[in-house]
């Protein structure tokens, strides 16, 4: 089935403050970059309970995000600009009709952060566990649930794929065997996913762009078995050869490098669905 969703520039600028809806549903998201955030004083809705994103960048291979909620949203964004240096756009999760409570908005947390330490697409380490659920009558926890599906597909909609896990199923799965690596994984509109219990080659060589974030990368997602590197979860790249220059630890091709059982590359593999 077909959505609709209407994105409006607040200021006229596509790369300034927006806010996005589906259809016929009351979850509304405000995109407001780091920079204008002077457009909370502006915006009278923003003083009304809300789940929000913090979306930045780190070090690491993967962008960082912190998930919270809050009762007002001009007041909380105060703290998080003096005390939070990562962030450049808040991504702010209201309802249109002003109806949300702060009961409702801490659950929403509460899903959020458990299905984005599932996912493990963003570094969330300012959330390190997932907040207590409050108690939230039946009814209202069906209606929250429904609306954070209107939170995955709005944040999906823009290019932030935080709450989207792999799932294999009967998709394609390309293999690499190099310099001691076995790994295997999956290539879709997400990007290449290196899958859970691949082995990674143990070291890199002299040449290699990025040897410590991979050395950090490796620190935090792998874990040695038989004097192995093993990867404990599935992650996902932004494209095959970010993927496999991860993997083999030596700059690569993975168009051509990822290959299927049968031995055709994933770049063989593409072009064929493109015939």
């Amino acid at each position: 089935m077909g959505k609709t969703i209407t994105t409006y520039l607040i200021d006229g600028n596509p790369q300034g403050s927006q806010y996005v809806f589906i259809s016929n549903k009351i979850c509304k998201m405000l995109l407001i970059p780091r920079a204008n955030l002077s457009i909370i004083n502006e915006r009278e809705e923003l003083q009304s309970p809300a789940f929000y994103i913090l979306l930045g960048e780190n070090e690491d291979l993967k962008p960082k995000a912190y998930l919270g909620e809050t009762e007002n949203f001009k007041e909380r964004v105060k703290d998080h600009d003096y005390k939070k240096g990562f962030w450049q756009k808040a991504l702010v999760f209201i309802s249109k009709d002003g109806a949300m409570t702060k009961a409702d908005v801490q659950y929403l947390e509460h899903i959020a952060v458990g299905i984005a330490l599932k996912a493990k697409r963003y570094s969330i380490d300012e959330n390190k566990q997932i907040p207590k659920a409050p108690n939230l009558p039946e009814h209202q926890q069906d209606s929250m649930d429904e609306f954070f599906e209107d939170i995955k597909l709005l944040t999906s909609f823009i290019g932030c794929n935080i709450f989207e896990i792999v799932e294999q199923g009967n998709k394609h799965i390309f293999y690499i065997n190099n310099r001691g690596c076995n790994s295997k994984g999956i290539y879709d509109e997400n990007g290449f996913t290196v899958l859970k219990g691949s082995v990674l080659a143990k070291d890199t060589t002299p040449s290699f762009g990025w040897k410590e974030k991979r050395e950090k990368f490796i620190k935090d997602f792998t874990s040695i078995e038989n004097n192995n590197i093993i990867l404990d979860s599935d992650q996902t790249f932004s494209s095959p050869s970010t993927a496999s220059d991860f993997c083999v630890g030596r700059s690569s091709n993975g168009w051509t490098m990822w290959k299927d059982k049968d031995g055709q590359t994933l770049d063989e593999v593409y072009r064929k669905k493109l015939e």
